[in-house]
C-alpha cells in the first residue's frame, strides 16, 4: 500500500515534467544546443542537449523556471546563430529547425500562435502591396482588405489572451485606415503608426529579439534607398518613441544602431547617433566601456583629425600635430612585448624605405624602457614615441587600439586617410600612396 501511494504522488510530478526538445537538420552540421534565460540585461546560461545522430535532443526543465523567453544556440558565433522562444512555465517546447527554414514549433500554443499570426499577417500584406502595386482605386476591394486585416488582428489576440504571446500581438497591431487611402497617404501613415503600438518598456519585449528587429526594420527597410538625412530621421523617430524613463533599452538599442552604421562603414551616422544620443545616454547611464568606445571611434574616424599626443624628437618636446615636412603619415602602435608587431615592422621598415614622402611614428605600448630601447635602435628612420602603462595609456583609450600592432594613415594636416585592418591591408594601402 505504501509503494502504491508513493507511485500516485511521483506520478502527478512526471506527467506534469516540462521540457524543450528539437530536432536540427541536417544532423551532421550540429553538435549541441545551448539553453538560456533571456533578460533585457543579458543571456543566462541553463543547460545544453547533446544531439544525437539523428539531430534529436531533450532538456528536461526545472520546476524552478520561471515563465519568460528562452534562447536556444545552436552554433557559434552565438550572436548570430540562435532563436528566441516563449516558455509559459506550462508548456513542453518542439520544434525543428534547419537553415533553410529556420525555426518551425511543433508543440507549444505560444509559440505555435505567434508563428501562425505571423505567417497570417504577412499574406494580408501581399495582398495590399498587389493591390497598391496595380494603382488601384477600387474603394470596395480596398475596403475589403483592410476589413480582413483587422478581422485576422482581431481574431489572434482572442486567441491569445491570458497567453504570454498577446504582449507581441499587441505590440505587432497594423495600422488599419478609416477610409481609402492613396498609396502615397497609406505609406506615410503606416511609417508614423509602426512604432507608436510597441511599449517598449515591457519586460518580454525587451527580452527578447522583437525590439531589436522592429527598430532595425524602421530604420533600414521602411524607405527604399534611405538617403543619409531619411536615416537621420529614422534615428531620430527611434528615440523619440522610446520614453526617457527606460534610459536601459534606450541606450541599449541606440548602440545597436550605432553597431550596423560601424559595420556598413558609415562613419558619418554612427557619430550622429553619438553627438545627438548615444553619448549623452552612456554618461547618464554610467557606461564607461560605451563612452570610451563612441568618443575614440569618433576620434579615429576616417576624416576627423587624429588625437593629439606630445612626442619627444631629438630632445626637444613636440606633439604629433606639430610634425611637418611629409606629405602622409604612418602612424603604428605596437610594443616591444608583442611577437607580431616584432614580426611586422621589419616589413613596414621595407615597405616605406622608398617613400621619402611618408614619415612612420611608432607609438609603443609598454610596461618599461629596456625592450622598448633596444628595439627602436632597428628602425633610426621612424620617429619614436613611448608610452607607458600599456593598455591603460590615455592615449591608447583616445585611439580605441584594442590589439597591436594597430595602423593609422594620416594626411599632411594630420587627417585621418585609412585604417588599414592587418598588415598585407596596409601594404595595399601603402601601394597607392
Amino acid at each position: 500500500m505504501k509503494k502504491l501511494l508513493i507511485l500516485f504522488l511521483v506520478l502527478p510530478l512526471i506527467m506534469q515534467a516540462q521540457s524543450i526538445k528539437g530536432s536540427f537538420s541536417p544532423a551532421k552540421d550540429f553538435s549541441y544546443a545551448f539553453l538560456y534565460h533571456a533578460t533585457p540585461e543579458s543571456a543566462n546560461y541553463i543547460n545544453k542537449g547533446q544531439l544525437d545522430s539523428d539531430g534529436n535532443f531533450e532538456i528536461q526543465l526545472d520546476s524552478t523556471l520561471t515563465p519568460g523567453i528562452y534562447k536556444i544556440v545552436y552554433a557559434t558565433p552565438p550572436e548570430e546563430n540562435n532563436f528566441d522562444f516563449i516558455y509559459d512555465g506550462k508548456e513542453t517546447v518542439a520544434f525543428n529547425f534547419s537553415h533553410k527554414k529556420g525555426v518551425e514549433f511543433t508543440k507549444s500554443e505560444e509559440n505555435k500562435l505567434w508563428t501562425s499570426y505571423l505567417k497570417s499577417i504577412e499574406m494580408v500584406n501581399q495582398t495590399i502591396s498587389n493591390y497598391y502595386s496595380k494603382e488601384n482605386n477600387d474603394k470596395k476591394g480596398f475596403n475589403a482588405i483592410f476589413k480582413t486585416l483587422k478581422n485576422t488582428q482581431t481574431a489572434y489576440e482572442e486567441l491569445a489572451k491570458d497567453k504570454l504571446v498577446f504582449n507581441f500581438i499587441k505590440a505587432n497591431r497594423p495600422y488599419i485606415p478609416s477610409q481609402y487611402e492613396g498609396i502615397s497617404i497609406y505609406s506615410q501613415n503606416l511609417k508614423q503608426h509602426y512604432l507608436s503600438q510597441v511599449d517598449f518598456s515591457d519586460y518580454l519585449l525587451q527580452s527578447s529579439s522583437y525590439l531589436i528587429d522592429r527598430v532595425t526594420a524602421y530604420v533600414f527597410n521602411m524607405v527604399a534607398e534611405p538617403s543619409e538625412a531619411t536615416y537621420k530621421q529614422h534615428i531620430d523617430d527611434v528615440a523619440a518613441a522610446i520614453n526617457n524613463d527606460d534610459l536601459s533599452i534606450k541606450t541599449s538599442l541606440l548602440e545597436m544602431l550605432w553597431q550596423r552604421f560601424v559595420a556598413l562603414n558609415n562613419n558619418n551616422l554612427a557619430n550622429y547617433i553619438t553627438d545627438n544620443y548615444l553619448l549623452e545616454l552612456a554618461k547618464s547611464t554610467n557606461n564607461k566601456v560605451l563612452e570610451d568606445m563612441v568618443i575614440s571611434f569618433k576620434n579615429t574616424s576616417i576624416g576627423s583629425k587624429a588625437p593629439n599626443f606630445e612626442i619627444t624628437l631629438d630632445g626637444k618636446n613636440t606633439s604629433l600635430h606639430q610634425i611637418e615636412d611629409a606629405k602622409d603619415y604612418l602612424l603604428i602602435f605596437w610594443s616591444s612585448a608583442c611577437s607580431h608587431c616584432l614580426n611586422e615592422l621589419p616589413e613596414v621598415k621595407k615597405l616605406v624605405a622608398d617613400k621619402p614622402q611618408l614619415k612612420v611614428i611608432a607609438f609603443g605600448l609598454e610596461g618599461d624602457d629596456s625592450n622598448w630601447d633596444v628595439e627602436i635602435k632597428k628602425y633610426p628612420d621612424f620617429i619614436h614615441q613611448k608610452g607607458l602603462d600599456k593598455w591603460d595609456n590615455p592615449i591608447v583609450k583616445s585611439y580605441g587600439i584594442s590589439a597591436t600592432p594597430t595602423y593609422f594613415i594620416l594626411d599632411s594636416s594630420k587627417i585621418i586617410k585609412a585604417k588599414p585592418s592587418d598588415f598585407k591591408d596596409l601594404k595595399a594601402i601603402l601601394k597607392s600612396l
